[in-house]
């Protein structure tokens, strides 16, 4: 397939002899080493047969051609890498679409690589909060988890949301609403269906299956105003870009049902950006707005976000570092309302308590560039993900090992 108007074609050898030696000498060896720190070697291969291994040296990252030496061989076609390099594609996109053979070793290591390829090929550093300083507009350091309201200073609030990634507001909704908004979430819960491709499914230990959220919110009468609403669209209108409504996954606005105990499926995510299935170079920055329905607290199920992690390069599947340290966390009440960019670093752990009688719902709406798309030409980046005629969402460990 072509790749889109603006993106240049890229051959396949002459990037890894003659343009990435260039990169690596003028400044992206150092961010590359530093992602890439303890990781076993990879190898790039497209079916031509020409292979490129990447690993770390005393200098930074050593390229060189085959893969003999490779603890892992990753086999794409030529379209699939390009992509990569243009920020068109990423390995967890990659990888649940099957459109990666791994030849040896791990097909995660490609997700364990993605900060790395992402500073060599875009000059990307790594995300890393012990160095990085993020201040407010009077040159304090930030307060990584202050909170606002409809009526704090517009300037301040966009500064917040500019620097951090994120920005969290209270008591923007009233309970009447809220009353509305939840028995509309209730209706799409009894109305989902296990394989509908609008609907994401778990199971427990028991062998439950659970609803995890819906992405047809938009076919009740209140959720479907929440695009237009004045609210919502006052705090959009604090990003710096001219954002328009985005439909996204499904048929616009997505319900999320948090559940405890989901141990298939993806109930609960871990560190991720929203564009770590690809599109960040034709969908970034896309802002995501979450309403909270219910109490969102780690009890109930949270949404915890990276400060300033939507300027850097993340890698979530390195087990040497746990940031969980560096988060922000918020205990969001009925009526509150988040903000982050679609490339800031969240989560959204299982809620810890037990045997309670509500966990969080909360109704995310998108709004992106007028110029937004998906550079295949599809939906969504998410529809991807839809492999199972049960519903579930499978993890990626677990397709990886499929590869």
């Amino acid at each position: 397939m072509a790749l889109p108007a603006g993106f240049a074609a890229i051959d396949f050898n002459r990037f890894h002899d003659e343009a990435l030696p260039a990169l690596l000498t003028a400044g992206r060896a150092e961010f590359a080493a530093r992602a890439a720190a303890g990781l076993s070697s990879i190898a790039l291969r497209v079916p031509a047969g020409t292979a490129y291994t990447y690993r770390v040296g005393e200098n930074g990252i050593d390229v060189t051609r085959g893969d003999d030496g490779a603890d892992t061989v990753i086999e794409m076609d030529l379209d699939a890498w390009q992509g990569l390099v243009h920020e068109l594609e990423a390995p967890a996109g990659l990888l649940y679409a099957g459109r990666v053979r791994c030849v040896r070793g791990n097909a995660v290591d490609l997700m364990a690589w993605e900060s790395a390829l992402r500073a060599l090929y875009n000059g990307r550093p790594p995300y890393d909060p012990t160095t990085q300083a993020l201040h407010d507009r009077s040159g304090r350091v930030l307060d990584p988890q202050a909170t606002f309201s409809p009526a704090s200073d517009r300037d301040e609030m966009a500064h917040f949301l500019r620097t951090a990634g994120y920005l969290f507001v209270r008591d923007v909704f009233r309970a009447e609403e809220l009353e509305t908004f939840l028995d509309e979430a209730r209706q799409l819960q009894r109305e989902a269906r296990q394989g509908d491709k609008l609907s994401w499914w778990g199971k427990t230990p028991a062998g439950n299956e659970v609803l995890c959220r819906v992405t047809r919110g938009v076919a009740k009468p209140q959720l479907a105003t929440l695009p237009t609403d004045p609210r919502l669209l006052n705090l959009k209108d604090l990003a710096d870009e001219s954002f328009v409504y985005r439909k996204g996954e499904g048929q616009g606005v997505t319900v999320i049902f948090k559940n405890p105990d989901v141990t298939e499926g993806l109930g609960d995510l871990p560190w991720h950006r929203d564009c770590g299935m690809g599109g960040h170079a034709v969908v970034c920055p896309t802002l995501v707005i979450s309403v909270y329905l219910t109490d969102a607290t780690p009890q109930t199920g949270e949404l915890a976000m990276l400060p300033g992690s939507h300027q850097a390069a993340f890698n979530a599947h390195d087990p040497r570092r746990d940031i969980t340290a560096y988060a922000a966390h918020f205990r969001a009440r009925p009526g509150d309302v988040s903000l982050h960019f679609s490339d800031t670093v969240h989560s959204a752990p299982p809620p810890r308590a037990d045997q309670r009688d509500g966990y969080r719902i909360s109704a995310i709406v998108s709004f992106a560039r007028p110029d937004a798309r998906h550079h295949r030409g599809e939906s969504s980046y998410n529809d991807v993900l839809h492999q199972r005629a049960d519903g579930q969402i499978e993890h990626l460990e677990t397709v990886a090992k499929r590869m």
